[in-house]
């Protein structure tokens, strides 16, 4: 006669939900810079489990994912938030390279909206050098663009159409035909960009 453990086994977490906890410790972990050692000093978890766990070749046990949760300082539901949930609150940072739609000499494009979200609007902050101009091919019929100058001069063509706008000047304009962003200015030119596709 086998003797049973006076404890129960605890529940390991579900596939899906440690695949999910897996990319939810990485992102986490990037957001606030911390190592896998900071986060097995604040849990109490080893270092070598969460990086099982972060490669989704862990199953951790529920007091596993306690201990984690409450070594970022959250609750478990909010460790455990699925993508399908609307957080309250996204934060881009404004020196997070992933967001960095393009970057080099003459023009920087940076994405202000969620990369993870499939939507019909999109937004961007647009820096160009004196001289450069950001041409783009037309878009899917009827999108428009949205945009505010922050910073310089710019030209705006919509087609046939152009027009300058200057420092808190605002325009916009069919994106379904060839059109371009240009630098006109003696300066750096910074602006707020919004696509609307119909």
């Amino acid at each position: 006669m086998t003797q049973k453990s006076s404890k129960p086994a605890e529940p390991p977490v579900t596939d899906d939900l440690s695949q999910h906890l897996g990319r939810r410790l990485r992102q986490l972990r990037s957001e606030r810079g911390w190592s896998l050692e900071t986060l097995a000093s604040a849990s109490g978890v080893s270092r070598s489990m969460l990086s099982q766990i972060e490669r989704e070749q862990a199953n951790p046990t529920l007091a596993v994912t306690v201990r984690i949760s409450n070594g970022f300082g959250m609750s478990l539901s909010d460790l455990l938030q699925m993508p399908t949930t609307t957080p309250t609150l996204s934060v881009i940072r404004a020196d997070d390279r992933a967001f960095h739609y393009r970057s080099d000499k003459q023009i920087r494009i940076r994405t202000l909206s969620p990369l993870n979200l499939e939507k019909d609007v999109e937004f961007y902050e647009v820096s160009l050098q004196v001289g450069s101009a950001l041409r783009s091919a037309p878009h899917f019929e009827g999108t428009r663009e949205f945009l505010t100058v922050q910073k310089g001069q710019i030209q705006v063509e919509s087609g046939d159409t152009v027009d300058t706008l200057n420092v808190g000047d605002s325009a916009n304009y069919r994106a379904d035909l060839p059109h371009a962003i240009v630098n006109v200015g003696k300066g750096e030119a910074v602006i707020f960009l919004v696509d609307i596709y119909g």
